[in-house]
């Protein structure tokens, strides 16, 4: 399953009544649950390219969250991320771009501060885990990276 899959997925299941789902098919297997005020952690195996069937259900309004096998980037704090400077500027980073340590990658805003995530060592973004204004807490993964 690809990551646009899984998003899809995740998606899915958001929109859904669902409150748990488990999902295994050869070396890949993925949980999500939905909790008032947390979130489950699903696992994931390794990528496998075979396709799980989706199915249609009725909305809700929690969130999921995914946690990749790898190198992350966490969450130093609970607060709110934002993956840009302000609302009209580009990203700090997007999938694809290496980034050296110390380079600001998001900002965390907490308490009504704003504070910047640096990246703690030299890396390639593979997959941004969260969105723009999304609350988030502390040790959650934002970002999913190879080390260089």
């Amino acid at each position: 399953m690809d990551m646009k899959q899984i998003k899809a997925l995740m998606q899915e299941f958001d929109a859904s009544t669902l409150a748990k789902l488990k999902i295994t098919q050869d070396a890949f297997s993925i949980e999500l649950e939905k909790n008032i005020g947390v979130v489950a952690a699903p696992m994931m195996a390794a990528p496998v390219a075979v396709a799980a069937p989706m199915m249609a259900v009725p909305a809700a309004t929690e969130s999921v969250a995914v946690v990749h096998t790898g190198d992350m980037i966490v969450s130093p704090m609970v607060g709110t991320f934002y993956a840009s400077p302000s609302p009209d500027s580009a990203p700090f980073v997007k999938v694809g771009d290496r980034v050296k340590k110390g380079q600001v990658i998001a900002v965390l805003e907490a308490m009504k501060i704003m504070n910047e995530l640096e990246a703690e060592f030299d890396c390639e973004i593979l997959n941004v885990l969260v969105s723009d204004a999304q609350s988030v807490e502390y040790d959650m993964a934002l970002f999913a990276v190879k080390k260089l």
